[in-house]
């Protein structure tokens, strides 16, 4: 089957469950973070797909405009000692780091299938460097 048989799917809802974005029911990550070769399901090639950073990037950005505004509002108003942010909301922010880190990685496959992302091409002309007299 071709692109054009299966119906356009909302990149979030199947990239927050890390499901192929042509059919919705093959899971696109093996393990924790690695990316399948192809779809089980569909067959879809995910070589395309190569968030690079991305993930980590929205991911600590996330968590870490929500998580320093809980954790401001958790020392101003409790306001416990330093050692209670180094046994529970340091460890509480790295989790919620890693906790996002799949489904984000799913959603920017998703994005980079529906919007066809691919390599950039550099297509010389072959007529660099003429024209360095002026005339």
């Amino acid at each position: 089957m071709s692109d054009k048989d299966y119906p356009r799917l909302s990149t979030l809802r199947t990239g927050l469950r890390c499901r192929c974005p042509r059919c919705g029911e093959g899971p696109v990550l093996r393990g924790f973070l690695k990316i399948r070769d192809a779809c089980p399901v569909c067959g879809l090639d995910l070589g395309f797909a190569d968030p690079a950073d991305g993930p980590a990037f929205f991911g600590m950005s996330l968590v870490g405009t929500v998580g320093m505004a809980a954790f401001m509002a958790f020392d101003f108003t409790v306001q416990p000692p330093i050692w209670v942010h180094f046994v529970v909301t340091f460890p509480l922010l790295a989790l919620a780091c890693l906790g996002v880190l799949r489904p984000l990685k799913g959603w920017l496959v998703s994005e980079q299938y529906v919007h066809k992302a691919a390599d950039a091409e550099f297509l010389s002309v072959g007529k660099h460097g003429e024209g360095r007299k002026w005339r």
